[in-house]
């Protein structure tokens, strides 16, 4: 755990208590994770979002190790939501949309492992509504004759997220004209979908 980071879990956890929120997390990757924070955080609902590396191998990697393919993380975008204002599925919603799910390990130009689509799931009813939503979604897909969808589904329970370097947090306000590469299916997640 890096300096700091114990600090800032206890204060968000008290800040969460003293307003009566109601808390969850979601982990997501789609591919670069600039665009993909933007996404979330101008969701409303959403308390707070960073963005850091899970599903590989090295502790602590950096965002060049990263960038090899060697650690074997996908830069993922960590998600604070209150579930009082928001829930999970609409989350998975623009999650789906926000890129192209059925490219393996390739999200526009940018390729490779760390690119790859994935959702990490915190609790047993998010991991079911995660899997309902890719099924409901494939079904869309499908009718336009569209590929499957590649996304990694697995728990979170001991997959440790790293947070990556500060340069990359909210990179789009440091940056507004910024890279925000996505692809996109260009199908929209079908408006009668699951409310769970």
């Amino acid at each position: 755990m890096q300096q700091g980071q114990g600090y800032q879990r206890v204060r968000i956890s008290c800040e969460t208590v003293r307003l009566g929120i109601m808390s969850s997390t979601a982990y997501f990757a789609t591919g670069c994770f600039w665009g993909a924070e933007r996404r979330f955080w101008q969701i409303s609902g959403v308390i707070q979002t960073s963005v850091g590396y899970m599903g590989g191998s090295a502790q602590n990697p950096t965002y060049e190790q990263v960038c090899t393919g060697a650690t074997g993380h996908a830069e993922m975008v960590k998600i604070t939501f209150d579930e009082s204002k928001i829930i999970y599925q609409r989350l998975l919603e623009e999650f789906w949309t926000m890129h192209d799910p059925t490219s393996l390990n390739r999200q526009g130009g940018d390729i490779g492992t760390q690119y790859r689509s994935a959702i990490y799931t915190t609790t047993p009813a998010h991991h079911l509504t995660a899997v309902a939503s890719r099924d409901l979604y494939q079904g869309v897909l499908t009718a336009k004759n569209l590929d499957e969808i590649t996304t990694e589904i697995i728990s979170a329970d001991g997959v440790v997220y790293y947070p990556a370097e500060e340069y990359h947090q909210k990179y789009l306000v440091k940056n507004p004209n910024g890279y925000d590469c996505h692809s996109s299916t260009g199908v929209a997640y079908p408006t009668a979908g699951l409310r769970v």
